[in-house]
C-alpha cells in the first residue's frame, strides 16, 4: 500500500503529467470557447461534447490519483481543495433545475492557475495584500463619502443629474474616480461655477493618483513576499536535502572505517597466529 502511495506520489508530481495536464486544461479551454459559437456547434456539436466528456474523465482521474497518493493530507493544501471544487461542479447535474451550472463547466479553466506555479506565485501574493487592500479600500471609501457631501452642497443646484443626491453624486465621482468623461462634468458645472475645477483637480489627485497608486504598492509588496517566502522554502529545502545527504555521506565513511578496522584486526590476528 506504502509503495503504491509513493509511485502515485511520483506520477502526480513528475513535470510531464503536470504538463499533460497544464495541455489538457488549454484545451478544455479552448473547446469551451468553440462551443459558444452556434456555428461551430451546428458543425462539429457532437465531437466537442465528446472532447468535454474525455477532458472531465481527465480531471476526474488526475484527481483520483492525487487523493490517493496524499490521502488526507490532499485537503491540507488550498490549491488541492480548489481543484476539487471545481471538477466537483464541473459533476453535478447539467439538467433540469441545476441546468444553469452547466455555464459553470467554464471555471474548469482556472485550474490552469493551480497547475502553472508562476500563476499560482501571482495570486497567492494578491492574497497576501488582501489585508492591506481592505484597508486602503477603506480609506477611498471614506475619501469619496466626503467628497460626495461636499459635491452635493456645492454642485447639487447646479448639475442634479449628477450631483442631486447623495447616491447620484457617488455614482459620479466613482466614474470621475476611474477617468471617464469627467471633463464634461466639470465644464458643466463650472459653466456656473468657475473655481468648481479647484474641487475635480484636488480630487482626482488624491483618489487616483495617491489612494489608487496604494493598492499597487500593497499588490506588488505582497508579491515580493510571496517570491521572498518561496526562495526561503527552497533555500530551506535544499538545505535539509544537504543535511540528509551529508548524514548519508558520514553513515558510509563509519561503514566503511568499521570495515577497514575489522580488517586490520583480522590481518594482525592472522600474523599473530603464524
Amino acid at each position: 500500500m506504502g509503495k503504491s502511495r509513493e509511485l502515485a506520489r511520483a506520477l502526480v508530481e513528475h513535470r510531464r503529467f503536470q504538463q499533460v495536464v497544464i495541455w489538457v486544461i488549454v484545451l478544455n479551454a479552448v473547446t469551451l470557447g468553440l462551443e459558444t459559437s452556434s456555428t461551430v456547434m451546428g458543425a462539429v456539436g457532437g465531437l466537442l461534447h465528446v472532447l468535454d466528456r474525455i477532458v472531465l474523465g481527465i480531471f476526474v482521474v488526475e484527481l483520483a490519483c492525487r487523493l490517493y497518493a496524499y490521502g488526507w493530507r490532499f485537503f491540507r493544501d488550498p490549491w488541492n481543495v480548489f481543484d476539487f471544487l471545481i471538477v466537483g461542479i464541473s459533476l453535478l447535474p447539467a439538467s433540469g433545475p441545476f441546468s444553469v451550472l452547466r455555464a459553470l463547466r467554464v471555471l474548469r479553466v482556472l485550474r490552469l492557475i493551480s497547475a502553472v506555479p508562476a500563476m499560482r506565485r501571482v495570486v497567492s501574493g494578491l492574497l497576501a495584500a488582501v489585508p492591506g487592500m481592505a484597508s486602503i479600500g477603506a480609506l477611498l471609501g471614506l475619501i469619496i463619502y466626503v467628497a460626495a457631501v461636499m459635491a452635493t452642497k456645492l454642485f447639487g443646484h447646479i448639475a442634479p443629474e449628477y450631483f442631486g443626491e447623495l447616491g447620484t453624486t457617488l455614482f459620479t465621482l466613482f466614474q470621475t474616480m476611474t477617468g471617464e468623461a469627467w471633463p464634461d462634468i466639470a465644464r458643466e458645472v463650472m459653466a456656473q461655477a468657475p473655481l468648481a475645477w479647484i474641487f475635480f483637480v484636488i480630487y482626482i489627485l488624491v483618489s487616483s493618483f495617491a489612494v489608487l497608486n496604494l493598492f499597487i504598492a500593497v499588490i506588488v509588496s505582497g508579491m515580493e513576499k510571496q517570491v521572498t517566502d518561496d526562495l526561503v522554502e527552497a533555500e530551506d529545502r535544499h538545505a535539509a536535502d544537504q543535511a540528509a545527504s551529508d548524514a548519508l555521506i558520514l553513515e558510509e565513511l563509519r561503514a566503511l572505517r568499521a570495515e577497514v578496522a575489522e580488517l586490520r584486526a583480522e590481518r594482525s590476528s592472522g600474523s599473530t597466529t603464524v
